[in-house]
């Protein structure tokens, strides 16, 4: 089960079950099943606060993904900060939809095991996010 909600924060426009139907399809792309799935939207301060008491980083960032995976389904939390996806799209010159698609898939993918932490495979994610972007113009 896939499942949105916010931390004092409004929720965004989501066509929820055409995205629960992309994410299934992307995480079966790379051989998982998908099992609970939360995703939190809320805001900057909120994400800072996370990432200090859980990972012991003091920096803002737009998405934090705490993995329960199983070798073959995917279970996780995922925090997304609304501003910081909203700054990153004006920064990018893209629209705020785009720009929280990607970090929704963002997330799908670090629960898949990849990283972004080296130049390699942050030039990886991007390739991958990129290929997830274009199945989800499929998506009916």
């Amino acid at each position: 089960m896939i499942r949105f909600t916010t931390d004092s924060i409004e929720m965004p426009v989501l066509d929820e079950r055409k995205v629960c139907r992309w994410i299934k399809s992307v995480a079966a792309d790379y051989g998982f099943a998908v099992g609970n799935i939360n995703y939190i939207f809320c805001s900057d301060e909120r994400e800072l606060e996370v990432n200090r008491q859980f990972l012991g980083h003091d920096y803002y960032t737009d998405v934090i993904t705490f993995d329960y995976s199983t070798p073959s389904t995917l279970n996780g939390d995922i925090f997304i900060s609304l501003d910081t996806v909203r700054s990153n799209a004006e920064m990018v010159e893209t629209s705020f939809d785009h720009e929280l698609l990607r970090i929704i898939i963002h997330g799908v993918l670090h629960l898949t095991g990849q990283g972004d932490k080296t130049p390699e495979t942050k030039v990886q994610m991007t390739a991958k996010e990129e290929s997830a972007l274009t199945k989800w113009q499929q998506i009916q």
